[in-house]
């Protein structure tokens, strides 16, 4: 594929944005971690109602989607140095789509988990690299808007989730897990000419970047913002697990109605990436990523006190913009702290990942221990959700606060 020239002459219009490339990166995005991990909650109740696995089993295979995505965050960047980035995330996207038909077919319990385990090793290369890979070629005014359209494919899949997985259920269980493999198939092909072969050289006015970028402020600062990552991950599983029972059981509402809000979770799942990576061109990625930290706070904390209809409506949208949005814009942060560097950010991408990964992993289980101890107190789950995110938002306040009294001090020390 050619790759437009990004760094313009003096008066020259800035390059366009690469579409084939940002497209190819969606559809990764929508196999791996949009169908990959947010397919199989819709087919837990199938899985066990027809006796595949029983009801323990279920959960622990789910599980195994989300340790695979840690061993891929971890296996990522050395991968993709051995074969190249655009070969790994061809490879990924058909291994993934390979799991999905592995998993028509329960052969045994061993069986599934590894296609599942795969299936999260594809998804966590995938989320190492994407952005990595694309995001070079598009002009640094576009970069929020072409990460909010990469990442938008997780959203598409939650979407997917609530409207073509019980469409594909009426023709069968196998046929779902079947059906699943065939679209993945499609966005595979779709995406396999449009991956850039090679990172563009970076700008002369970013030359001199690296240096600076690996200074101990800025490192102190990279482990902050990974710290921030995993509150996140955190902070967004309880609603992830338990929205859907919330409303079914908790609030006595019952399936179908739980399953209409996993529809309206999956359409702010699809809007919430663009529209905060088109904010995030504007205002910057870091007010952006404040702005929704606070929104998600206090959306979790009404929703721990209140039952509103309407409210749970309009939470339902809010939340989830917030798991798709978030990577886009904690990536623009790490841009910013290491501008220019593209080693140096797709070190630290790695890094937040894998960070991000084990964080979701461990409060998983953490989230599921509580709820089974707490006689399923699914208001509890929020407020510690809420918590989590909550200590993020000051960890990023406070740190945008030491980043400014140091460019004030900065000008006083040349003095």
């Amino acid at each position: 594929m050619k790759t437009e020239t990004l760094h313009s002459e003096a008066g020259q219009a800035p390059a366009a944005i690469p579409w084939a490339a940002v497209i190819a990166g969606l559809c990764a995005s929508f196999v791996g971690i949009g169908l990959a991990r947010f397919a199989y909650s819709p087919l837990i109740p199938p899985l066990i109602e027809a006796h595949w696995f029983s009801a323990a089993d279920v959960v622990y295979l789910g599980a195994a989607n989300l340790a695979g995505y840690l061993a891929g965050a971890l296996l990522g960047r050395p991968i993709g140095r051995r074969f190249g980035n655009r070969a790994v995330l061809q490879w990924m996207m058909v291994i993934t789509s390979l799991a999905f038909f592995g998993c028509a077919f329960p052969l045994s319990s061993w069986w599934f988990f590894s296609w599942r385990f795969l299936s999260g090793v594809g998804g966590g290369v995938i989320m190492v690299l994407v952005a990595a890979t694309v995001l070079p070629h598009v002009p640094l005014a576009r970069r929020g808007l072409a990460s909010g359209a990469i990442f938008m494919g997780a959203g598409l899949g939650v979407a997917a989730s609530g409207t073509v997985i019980p469409l594909l259920l009426e023709m069968g269980l196998r046929q779902t897990w079947m059906g699943l493999g065939a679209l993945s198939v499609i966005l595979t092909g779709i995406s396999w000419f449009g991956w850039p072969a090679a990172s563009p050289a970076p700008a002369p006015a970013a030359v001199a970047a690296p240096e600076a970028a690996h200074s101990h402020k800025q490192g102190f600062g990279l482990k902050l913002l990974y710290v921030e990552y995993g509150l996140m991950a955190a902070g967004l599983v309880p609603m992830l697990l338990f929205l859907v029972d919330f409303i079914a059981r908790g609030l006595g509402r019952g399936a179908h109605v739980g399953s209409v809000y996993w529809i309206l979770y999956g359409v702010g799942a699809t809007v919430g990436p663009i529209l905060y990576g088109f904010i995030a061109d504007r205002i910057k990625f870091g007010p952006a990523l404040r702005s929704i930290l606070a929104l998600q706070v206090v959306v979790m904390l009404l929703c721990a006190v209140s039952g509103n209809a309407a409210l749970l409506v309009v939470a339902s949208l809010l939340i989830g913009m917030f798991p798709p949005a978030i990577p886009p814009l904690v990536l623009g942060r790490l841009h910013d702290l290491l501008p220019g560097d593209h080693a140096g950010q797709s070190l630290a991408w790695s890094h937040a990942t894998t960070v991000f990964a084990l964080f979701q992993a461990v409060s998983a289980y953490m989230y599921s221990y509580l709820f089974s101890h707490s006689g399923g107190n699914h208001q509890l789950m929020f407020v510690i959700g809420a918590a989590a995110i909550a200590i993020a938002l000051a960890m990023d306040v406070a740190m945008t606060i030491a980043a400014h009294r140091l460019e004030v001090e900065r000008p006083r020390a040349k003095v």
